[in-house]
């Protein structure tokens, strides 16, 4: 099963991330928003890292965070946001959930590949 989930309402971003992952030896799932992805979570429990924006319909990106850490008391998965928020106050309530990582768009593939792999267990 996969091993990166990526979040994002973006099907442009989606496609560039997941593609560039898959590209480099990742196994991928995607998501929609923090709803679809929270689901994909519970049901793949391969998945080591997932790689999420912020601003999305129907559910956020830091509320599936919290909810994965609460809800589904999962704190090993990774969670990095990948987002173009980059406010003190956020990334304050990233790190009070337990986000790994705080990336600001746009997507650098290259200079994720190691942190990628490694938080993978790769």
């Amino acid at each position: 099963m996969a091993q990166i989930l990526v979040v994002d309402d973006s099907s442009t971003m989606r496609e560039i991330v997941s593609s560039f992952l898959t590209h480099n030896g990742f196994d991928v799932a995607v998501a929609n928003d923090g709803r679809a992805g929270l689901q994909l979570l519970q049901e793949d429990t391969d998945i080591k890292l997932v790689v999420s924006d912020i601003n999305m319909p129907n559910m956020d990106g830091l509320t599936m965070a919290d909810k994965i850490r609460t809800e589904l008391g999962n704190t090993s998965v990774r969670i990095v946001m990948l987002t173009t928020e980059d406010n003190a106050s956020m990334r304050a309530r990233g790190k009070e959930i337990g986000i790994t990582g705080w990336i600001v768009k746009p997507f650098r593939g290259e200079a994720v590949l190691g942190p990628f792999r490694k938080l993978c267990g790769m």
